[in-house]
């Protein structure tokens, strides 16, 4: 029998294997008792497990799941792009003979996840949006926000990584039934003062799956999650982030403008909204 061992790709026999996890680490308690943490393959979640409630996943069936993943963030793309030149057709067409220079709007992106901060990297590129990526532990990003919005003053700002209720289905208002929502909180609390401090007109994502979605919004992020404690998908926080970027800087965007194409629509993430970023010049 397999031992399963940090990196391994597993599920939970007592969830069904539901959820393919990766083992983040293993923990081997006093009384000998061995508790691995798990990140979720696909999903932004964190949740632990006993070792026996563990089973590895055979390679076909990670391998299917990253198929399908990729062939999302493909999809969407070729959407996106398909929209772009349409849009960009009616443009011109309306000018009669002008054209544009469109600026997106910049993006900072902070992910607790190695895995997902290269994918995200992958596909704002294939976007051809303005951004940087850095993978930073969801506990560590409260430190480094700061230093990271002085160095690149964005116009968008994620705050993301994984995330999960230790009770599910209890302790609500409880902050430290979460596991990463304070990290979350304290670092939307650090940006803002840095837009107190700069008058920036920052639009502000935070959380993941299950995350403290009111106290998200009370610390002053635009959109956040989960407002039904749901998971939420691994593209979800970029969804969000793509929308305010590509949209005119004249519009407001409410979570209405974006739910269709979100996992969970607004169960999984909601807010308050947010001016769009994009910044449109004309010239002969």
């Amino acid at each position: 029998m397999h031992k399963i061992k940090k990196g391994d790709i597993v599920g939970r026999i007592s969830h069904g294997k539901d959820i393919l996890f990766t083992v983040e680490r293993i923990i081997t308690q006093a009384d000998g008792k061995q508790i691995a943490i798990l990140k979720g393959l696909i999903i932004r979640i964190e949740a632990d497990a006993d070792i026996e409630d563990l089973v590895l996943i055979e390679k076909h069936q990670v391998e299917s799941n990253m198929r399908s993943l990729e062939s999302k963030l493909e999809d969407r793309i070729k959407r996106c792009a398909k929209t772009k030149v349409n849009k960009e057709k009616i443009f011109n067409r309306k000018l009669l003979g002008r054209s544009q220079e469109e600026e997106y709007g910049k993006i900072l992106h902070l992910d607790g996840d190695k895995r997902y901060s290269d994918k995200s990297l992958k596909y704002y590129k294939k976007l051809g949006l303005n951004v940087i990526v850095r993978n930073v532990a969801e506990n560590r990003q409260e430190y480094v926000v700061m230093d990271l919005l002085n160095r690149y003053n964005p116009d968008i700002l994620v705050i993301t990584g994984h995330d999960g209720m230790i009770k599910n289905g209890t302790g609500y208002n409880d902050i430290y039934n979460y596991r990463n929502s304070r990290y979350f909180i304290n670092t939307v609390k650090e940006a803002k003062k840095w837009v107190n401090k700069t008058g920036k007109d920052l639009v502000i994502f935070a959380g993941a799956c299950q995350s403290y979605y009111e106290a998200l919004v009370a610390a002053g992020a635009n959109f956040a999650s989960s407002p039904a404690r749901v998971l939420i998908d691994f593209m979800d926080p970029l969804v969000v982030a793509e929308k305010v970027a590509t949209t005119e800087d004249y519009k407001y965007i409410t979570i209405n403008d974006i739910a269709d194409e979100l996992r969970d629509g607004t169960k999984g993430i909601n807010g308050i909204g947010a001016r769009g970023k994009k910044v449109s010049s004309r010239h002969k």
